[in-house]
């Protein structure tokens, strides 16, 4: 399976999704925002970081990058694309996914782990996944996802909600809420569930070092699902 990282000036999680990729399988190549196709994928990943600094909106500028209109049609032609954190953002700037990142109710950069509960298994990154509840990390200041009214109501009634936060035991509740995000959403899918924006990092939690094992159910369960 080959997968393609893009690079942005700023990009801090980018040799992490690296290591990941490689050591569950994926042939990897790094890709330059200034690049403009991206070589032959299975699976295209916006990595974490702060992308031009986070300037003007978080991904905003990133989300104009020359690679991007490759992106855009890889996406719309059904091939996976994983959006981590300020990759995320990228993906709502670019419209691939609906709603906006805002900053943290506390205005305040989180960074510790957490746990988050798989809402939807009919897709390619969590169809067959070993566990349902997750203890991945997060590290953002503007993690608080928000959309209207009528697009929450497709992402129900679409089943697009991917994860959200939770206690250890899988409980949804504003205590274990830690940025403010609306209904606990953590991550999300496009109506076809090939395009996944999530806040916390999978990368973070690949070895027993890091404190965490869960991230290797994610990436071990992707690249099974892609075969």
């Amino acid at each position: 399976m080959k997968s393609s990282v893009i690079i942005f000036p700023g990009s801090n999680c980018d040799r992490d999704m690296d290591v990941a990729l490689k050591k569950f399988g994926f042939n990897n190549q790094m890709v330059w925002h200034d690049d403009l196709k991206i070589p032959k994928s299975d699976l295209i990943v916006l990595p974490g970081g702060f992308s031009y600094g986070d300037y003007l909106r978080c991904g905003s500028i990133a989300a104009k990058s020359k690679i991007i209109k490759s992106v855009i049609e890889f996406a719309n032609s059904g091939g996976l694309v994983l959006g981590i954190c300020n990759g995320f953002q990228i993906l709502t700037e670019t419209g691939l996914l609906p709603g906006i990142l805002q900053q943290n109710k506390y205005q305040k950069f989180i960074c510790k782990n957490v746990f988050v509960k798989i809402k939807d298994k009919k897709n390619k990154y969590f169809k067959n996944i070993k566990k349902e509840i997750l203890e991945l990390h997060i590290a953002h200041n503007e993690g608080n996802y928000y959309c209207s009214e009528d697009e929450l109501k497709i992402l129900n009634d679409n089943n697009q909600i991917a994860i959200k936060y939770c206690n250890k035991d899988g409980k949804e509740t504003d205590e274990f809420n830690p940025n403010g995000t609306l209904m606990n959403i953590a991550g999300i899918f496009n109506k076809n569930k090939n395009i996944l924006g999530m806040m916390p990092h999978p990368e973070r939690m690949i070895d027993k070092y890091l404190s965490s094992y869960d991230g290797n159910f994610f990436f071990e369960n992707l690249i099974e699902n892609l075969k």
